[in-house]
């Protein structure tokens, strides 16, 4: 494969590595915060500087942790044309009937497509430093307080931890299928919009049968250990915060206000 596997954990004992679930979690939600709070120049200074410094704790390559950006760069080149064209903003540049091109709309479309960005890669290093047995174990904790108002929190925790793991796999099965197709003749580098866009098209149909088959799969091993309910399942013992844990939650606090106070 030309990219590391998006999602899939990777091994090390790196600063990231070695907090504790929960925190790290936690410590996501203030960063995208801090991510959508960004509107200076000087926030998202600040929002980049906390990645990279993030990157370089992780001891992870680049381009494992860009490689979900990298993936669906083609969805985000859409929405950035999408906001540029209809987004009503002051200084039209131009007009074509219903599309209207404005410095606004591409402010608009840039800060649409970088948020999502630096979320993405934020997620990403997530799941490439946290095992998915600890996310599950961390996300039930987290949600634990909502079971007072009726929610299956074991039952979310189970389907979560099960979505990411099966992320790597389901792209790993993308990526056969593309080389299947290019064998056969489908052209995905094509120079050509509408050619790319027809050769991807073959792509949909035997990936949405390969997840009813994996979920179908998974069901099946569910069933035959004996799974019932999620409730009833033995679960590790909770280890208590490090005191690195909690500096990484006042740090992330911290950006997450500033962000807060220099968008007030």
């Amino acid at each position: 494969m030309k990219t590391l596997p998006t999602g899939q954990y990777i091994p090390g004992d790196s600063f990231l590595h070695q907090l504790e679930a929960r925190a790290k979690i936690s410590c996501l939600f203030l960063l995208i915060a801090a991510v959508l709070g960004a509107s200076s120049f000087w926030g998202y200074a600040l929002v980049l500087a906390t990645i990279s410094t993030l990157l370089l704790l992780s001891g992870l390559p680049i381009r494992g942790a860009v490689a979900p950006v990298r993936r669906i760069s083609w969805f985000l080149l859409i929405i950035l044309l999408m906001n540029a064209l209809f987004f009503e903003g002051e200084a039209v540049l131009a007009s074509w009937g219903i599309f209207h091109l404005s410095r606004g709309g591409i402010e608009q479309g840039f800060r649409v497509v970088g948020n999502l960005v630096l979320i993405l890669i934020l997620g990403n290093l997530l799941t490439m430093t946290t095992l998915p047995t600890q996310v599950t174990t961390a996300l039930e904790s987290l949600i634990k307080p909502l079971k007072l108002i009726g929610v299956p929190t074991e039952e979310v925790a189970i389907i979560i931890s099960v979505a990411i793991q099966f992320i790597p796999t389901l792209l790993e099965e993308t990526e056969l299928i593309k080389m299947t197709q290019i064998a056969r003749g489908a052209r995905f580098e094509s120079k050509k919009l509408s050619e790319r866009a027809a050769s991807f098209l073959p792509l949909v149909v035997p990936i949405f049968i390969s997840s009813f088959r994996r979920a179908e799969e998974l069901s099946l091993a569910m069933e035959a250990r004996g799974y019932r309910k999620a409730r009833n399942r033995t679960k590790p013992k909770k280890a208590p915060l490090a005191p690195a844990d909690y500096t990484a939650l006042i740090v992330c606090a911290l950006i997450c206000l500033i962000q807060l106070l220099w968008r007030g």
